[in-house]
């Protein structure tokens, strides 16, 4: 397996539309198994073939418990609530922001053999997905973020500053 280079923002191909696997070849195995391998190599918990140069709707999302999901032609195909939280991207480094997504999602896709399956996540993970999902429509989270300064990341990660007043 190989690691691939992630786009950063300033890359066009992030803007473009993923079109749709018509079939699962040897190539697309090939993809998720270096995208896989990318992944965990970069510590996200999310990967859309886009941002590896990929123009396949193929994506990657890391499970709860740490397994990774393999999803091919994925699509939400229910929504429920909503959370606003902090999110980033390993498109955009060092840049973050709170962004509204859905509390759950339910995504229909199909896994590396063909067969199609739904799978639900919450939280974390029903962020990923949407996240995900919009890579392969040239949507970055920045597009629609509340952007963060530094010392807002600083409080959010529970490193308070030093205001220089004791006590």
């Amino acid at each position: 397996m190989a690691i691939l280079k992630i786009l950063t923002d300033e890359d066009q191909t992030l803007r473009m539309t993923s079109r749709p696997v018509t079939e699962i070849t040897p190539r697309i195995i090939r993809l998720i198994d270096d995208m896989r391998a990318t992944l965990k190599k970069s510590g996200g918990v999310g990967l859309a073939a886009v941002q590896v140069g990929v123009l396949r709707r193929v994506v990657l999302v890391e499970d709860a418990d740490g397994s990774v999901l393999e999803l091919i032609n994925p699509e939400i195909i229910e929504r429920e609530g909503e959370q606003h939280e902090l999110e980033g991207c390993l498109s955009v480094p060092g840049r973050w922001g709170i962004t509204d997504r859905p509390e759950s999602v339910t995504v229909r896709a199909l896994d590396r053999t063909g067969r199609e399956f739904t799978v639900s996540g919450t939280g974390l993970q029903a962020r990923c997905f949407c996240h995900e999902l919009d890579h392969l429509d040239g949507i970055l989270f920045t597009d629609h973020a509340r952007m963060l300064t530094e010392e807002e990341m600083a409080q959010l990660s529970g490193e308070e500053e030093d205001d220089g007043q004791d006590g």
